[in-house]
């Protein structure tokens, strides 16, 4: 029994959820619960992508304060946490520590579900949600949701039109940094990925997967309107628009549109 004293009524009540264990107040998306309704507010920000703690040096902006006091560090300059193997240097603790993961190669996280492990267990949750089904990061815009808050930022991109990856050759943007990367090796003619049945080789890991399914013979991705099956979902996903009748590019000089990109190229260079 605790002999605490409080000067507020309200005060005592969630101390008490603390020492009872007691989580009275949960998420409507995922179902977390919380001793205090603040966490419960807190948490949801995850949610709803509200990020209302900026930086004034970067304006970089967080979900809780906590996160924006960790952050503050990098400005500072200081960073007292250093790799005893390769001297990379960390404003955190917790930071060289899973950190030293890359070099033991330790991965004590483990899907009980499929057997993966990882070496941090935020990157465990994560995977987890392929097995659940969760998608608890929505798009306040168009309601679609996502299993990574990473992946919402993105999408969130196709709205707002921000393009803040920019290429240093030829000035092209892009909405995320993965495609920032395909893109500039076209530039440097780097083809890193090799096809060990034929030795072709791809500037991306993605396409090099893609291509594979042509040897292995696997069809996975179905239809389901007339069961023709693909070794690609995005042959799939074109395909699909034949039954659809969807036409989603379209020429902005004269408005016809296409079922696939390289149909409406094709026709813009009518127009030059």
């Amino acid at each position: 029994m605790s002999n605490k004293s409080f000067s507020r009524h309200g005060s005592l009540k969630k101390h008490q959820c603390i020492r009872s264990g007691e989580q009275p107040f949960c998420c409507n998306v995922c179902n977390k619960s919380f001793s205090q309704e603040s966490y419960l507010k807190t948490h949801q920000r995850i949610h709803s992508g509200k990020r209302r703690f900026c930086c004034k040096v970067c304006n970089k902006s967080f979900s809780q304060q906590g996160y924006l006091k960790k952050h503050r560090r990098i400005h500072g300059g200081k960073r007292r946490f250093c790799c005893e193997v390769c001297n990379k240097s960390f404003k955190h603790h917790c930071s060289l520590k899973k950190h030293q993961c890359i070099h033991s190669g330790e991965r004590p996280f483990c899907c009980e579900v499929c057997g993966k492990s990882f070496n941090q267990q935020v990157h465990l949750k994560t995977h987890q949600r392929i097995h659940s089904g969760k998608r608890p990061f929505c798009c306040e815009v168009c309601k679609k949701s996502f299993s990574q808050q990473g992946h919402l930022k993105t999408h969130q991109r196709i709205h707002s039109g921000e393009r803040p990856f920019c290429c240093n050759v030829c000035n092209k943007s892009f909405n995320d940094q993965s495609n920032l990367k395909k893109h500039q090796g076209l530039h440097s003619g780097e083809r890193p990925f090799y096809c060990d049945v034929c030795n072709k080789s791809f500037s991306d890991h993605s396409n090099l997967k893609k291509h594979q399914g042509t040897h292995s013979g696997k069809r996975p991705f179905f239809c389901d309107m007339c069961n023709k099956s693909f070794s690609q979902q995005g042959c799939l996903k074109r395909h699909q628009r034949i039954h659809s009748g969807d036409r989603p590019f379209c020429c902005d000089v004269c408005n016809k549109s296409f079922s696939e990109r390289g149909h409406l190229k094709r026709h813009v260079s009518t127009h030059t």
